[in-house]
């Protein structure tokens, strides 16, 4: 069961929804544009932790600087990042040593950013990078990305686009479709989590 859960991120204090399962496995994952609307209770980024839950991976989502109870205000991105960092260091405190970083939309964006810092991760889980609605800059190489996930119907994160990014981050990282989804996924979270099983 998740438990609501803080930890500093600067001078911040970030809020979270943590999963503790017993082993040393575990995920972060990262929630739409704040500026939209999103936030950690988003069901997307609900069904990526199913997904890693019932994985038996420890589970922790965050509310970016601004948003529901999490202090600061929205920085572009930027600040976002050092709230990932946090993020993943809270969880090792806690004894989880193997973590993944999983985002959705925007929190694609802020984790894309977060690993130019070297962060320790395993693998990374793009679903729908907004590639069509962010400046994301020249693509730089992401050895841990070994998925990516986006709609047909998808407007923000064009499949025809998204693959462009990925031979740049990383040829090797599976991409998928999921058939008549759009950015939101209503209808097909189901989908979405049966993907994300097959590959975590």
């Amino acid at each position: 069961m998740e438990k609501s859960t803080s930890f500093n991120s600067g001078s911040l204090i970030i809020e979270g929804l943590l999963e503790r399962i017993p082993g040393d496995r575990g995920v972060v994952v990262t929630h739409p544009h704040p500026l939209y609307g999103g936030n950690m209770f988003n069901p997307v980024v609900k069904a990526v932790s199913n997904a890693y839950r019932d994985k038996g991976y420890s589970t922790l989502r965050i509310n970016f600087r601004g948003v529901g109870a999490s202090g600061g205000k929205y920085e572009n991105g930027a600040g976002e990042q050092e709230d990932v960092i946090s993020a993943i260091s809270y969880m090792k405190k806690l004894g989880i040593s193997s973590i993944d970083l999983a985002g959705y939309s925007f929190g694609t964006y802020v984790n894309i950013g977060a690993l130019k810092n070297c962060l320790p991760v395993q693998k990374m889980i793009m679903v729908s990078p907004p590639v069509a609605f962010m400046e994301f800059g020249l693509p730089s190489p992401l050895t841990c990305l070994k998925l990516v996930i986006t709609g047909s119907r998808d407007e923000i994160a064009p499949a025809e686009s998204v693959k462009k990014y990925l031979l740049q981050w990383n040829p090797e990282a599976s991409l998928e479709v999921i058939e008549g989804a759009d950015h939101f996924y209503t209808g097909y979270l189901k989908n979405l989590e049966e993907i994300l099983s097959q590959h975590i």
